[in-house]
């Protein structure tokens, strides 16, 4: 190898801004001066790297040879000078470095190892291998630890330049270890006329067919933000491809922010952008306390315009999310999406030094609609083709997953401790999830399927969930809904239904301390409750105030073939359209001010201190055959069937039989 002379290196140290008196939030308040220190007391690990040499070079890079490889194992100072290479020349390292300077290549390589802030790399040159590791202490223009807007913001810029940098050096993979640094990425940088704020434009932004992977040492931080900051994030990924962003932690300034007093829960900055990415792969990524959210998926314009980018193949595996204000993960669209793995603790809740923020679910899936002069649905954005598989959620605000607006959504084998809703969504199914609910989400539902009666509502499905602990099992208002082969128990309701249409409610094995199947001042129309199993403290089946309205005059439900196991009552009141038959029960039947009611074909009535089947009340066009009632246990005033209406003449009775125990 031919050698040149050198000059010492000068070592150089990073001075850090002290930390200013004022509090955290006076310091934001200040435009441009503002001073943040480090809350984090956990031991600073230390930064390795790869220099080993304190010896200068012995020789200066004039006279080199074009096709050369020259290895650096000393320390070449270039004295400030721009070189022009020859053709083809290579730097291997072995220790040394090269600093205060700039080579122009003409073709070549250098070890990523080489490069530093004080090097600069020009014309055509790659990395010798494709996967560089950022040592920290090597780019004194990144400023670690407590720091300033200006100096933040300057940071954003720098790292975002240098990963593009080693893209186009052939770079594939970014490494990162011991790395702490703060991010400005809430302010317009952008020089032209209209300046308007994109939070994917100010991020920092990851190029495609690249691989961000971040070490557990790696902690990158959102710059506290000022009062009425509604947008912005440390992290992008903007119409780009085949992106990796793995391991570390994006920490956001939920607590250390101002907010605006009319703050209704919406201001604040996310950890992560997705916007028009394709292939996209977010593993083993720590979030924590985003101050709006933690990751937004989106894409560039409207589905419906000649500009509109798509996002696709997008996976979120192995994360954590945690103390996330307002949502954990907004998804309004984009296609091929799976979210697996990953585990979310205490979403939108409130903190010490912040509110809770609006929405309160994990995942929240809202695409953007509206309808036209003429009432036509017009999507602009469009959520579809999502699996949200083996995650973990624990104590979020509100609930584990919100599908309001999208489609072919799939949610399954996950744990949840509160609660998932359906909205105005088809093709989304929550199955095999295991539900447990925890204190807070005691009182309420597990599952709600919601979105009234929209023509954008369908083809639904909810199976084989094992729910406990909750007030409600699963509470329907919906239309074309399956409910089938879930398991409900240690909780007051199994199924509430209300204003529900062509829907199966079916295979459901179903053991709570109140009401195992109910509808109370509502309707269901063209919809079957049929072979559940029920153990009920309570009603079996409470159906009181049952399409009772002009408007619900004609419609009808089916029960049948289920097994009410427990001596308890069915009771049906004031209600209309029901067919009961081939059912097996475990207590009475009573029956009071009812129409078009149809009771047949019970294969066992199974009365326990109460009449077989009571009527009672005004009816209209009451059937009650071919039953097999047992003689009622308890006291003599018991009958099989105890006929007390005061319309006798509107109940047909025939073919029942009153069998002795």
């Amino acid at each position: 190898m031919k050698k040149l002379p050198y000059y010492l290196l000068i070592l150089m140290t990073f001075c850090y801004i002290s930390c200013s008196t004022e509090s955290i939030d006076e310091i934001v308040a200040e435009e441009d001066e503002e001073i943040i220190e480090e809350e984090d007391n956990e031991e600073e690990e230390e930064e390795e790297t790869d220099v080993t040499s304190d010896t200068p070079c012995d020789f200066d890079l004039s006279g080199i040879a074009a096709n050369s490889t020259i290895t650096i194992d000393c320390l070449l100072d270039l004295e400030g000078l721009t070189i022009n290479l020859p053709a083809n020349v290579n730097f291997d390292f072995e220790g040394g470095d090269i600093f205060n300077g700039t080579l122009v290549f003409s073709g070549g390589y250098i070890d990523g190892r080489l490069l530093n802030s004080d090097l600069g790399t020009e014309g055509d040159v790659m990395l010798k291998t494709p996967t560089f590791k950022f040592t920290a202490s090597r780019w004194k223009n990144i400023v670690q630890g407590q720091t300033n807007s200006d100096i933040a913001l300057k940071n954003t810029a720098e790292f975002e330049k240098l990963m593009f940098r080693i893209k186009d050096m052939g770079g594939t993979t970014f490494e990162t270890n011991v790395f702490d640094a703060f991010f400005e990425t809430t302010k317009v940088t952008s020089t032209t006329s209209d300046q308007n704020f994109y939070a994917s434009v100010e991020a920092i932004n990851v190029p495609s067919n690249f691989h961000l992977k971040m070490s557990d040492n790696t902690k990158l931080r959102q710059f506290p933000a000022g009062s009425r900051i509604a947008n912005g994030a440390i992290l992008a990924i903007r119409d780009e491809d085949n992106v990796t962003v793995s391991g570390g932690h994006l920490i956001g300034d939920r607590n250390d922010r101002i907010y605006a007093a009319d703050d209704v829960g919406l201001y604040g900055t996310h950890l992560l952008h997705i916007h028009s990415g394709r292939n996209v792969t977010i593993d083993g990524v720590n979030f924590l306390e985003g101050s709006k959210g933690a990751l937004a998926i989106y894409s560039l314009g409207f589905r419906f315009n000649p500009d509109y980018i798509p996002t696709y193949g997008i996976k979120v595996i192995n994360c954590d999310f945690k103390n996330i204000r307002r949502m954990g993960i907004a998804l309004t669209d984009g296609s091929d999406i799976l979210i697996e793995g990953n585990t979310f603790t205490n979403v939108g809740q409130p903190m010490s030094g912040s509110d809770g923020g609006e929405v309160g679910y994990a995942i929240n899936i809202e695409a953007f609609r509206t309808r036209d002069a003429n009432g036509v649905l017009m999507e602009n954005e469009r959520a579809f083709d999502i699996l949200i598989t083996r995650n973990t959620e624990i104590n979020s605000r509100v609930g584990f997953t919100a599908a309001t607006i999208g489609q072919d959504i799939t949610i399954d084998d996950n744990d949840i401790e509160t609660r998932c809703i359906i909205s105005l969504a088809s093709g989304t199914k929550i199955t095999n999830n295991r539900f447990n609910a925890s204190a807070a989400a005691a009182e309420r539902f597990a599952i709600f399927a919601a979105g009234s009666h929209s023509e954008t509502v369908f083809d639904n499905e909810i199976a084989n969930n094992d729910i406990t602990g909750y007030a409600i099992g699963i509470a329907t208002d919906t239309n074309d809904i399956n409910v089938h082969d879930n398991t409900i128990t240690n909780g007051e309701i199994g199924l509430q239904l209300k204003d529900t249409s062509d829907s199966m409610f079916h295979n459901n094995t179903i053991n709570v301390n109140g009401t195992g199947i109910s509808a109370t001042n509502t309707f269901a129309n063209n919809t079957s409750i049929n072979d559940n199993e029920v153990t009920a403290g309570g009603f079996h089946l409470f159906l009181t105030g049952f399409n009772n309205t002009a408007e619900s005059n004609g419609y009808s439900i089916t029960v049948e073939r289920n097994k009410f196991l427990n001596s308890k009552k069915i009771t049906i009141n004031n209600a209309n359209g029901i067919t009961f038959r081939n059912n097996e029960v475990t207590g009475g039947i009573e029956l009071g001010t009812s129409s078009n009611i149809d009771i047949s074909a019970n294969t066992k009535i199974d009365p326990n201190d109460s009449d077989g089947i009571r009527l009672f009340g005004t009816h209209s066009n009451v059937s009650i055959t071919n039953n097999n009632i047992l003689e009622p246990s308890g006291a003599d005033r018991y009958d099989c069937i105890n006929n007390n209406s005061d319309t006798p003449n509107a109940i047909t009775l025939s073919g029942n039989t009153c069998a002795s125990r």
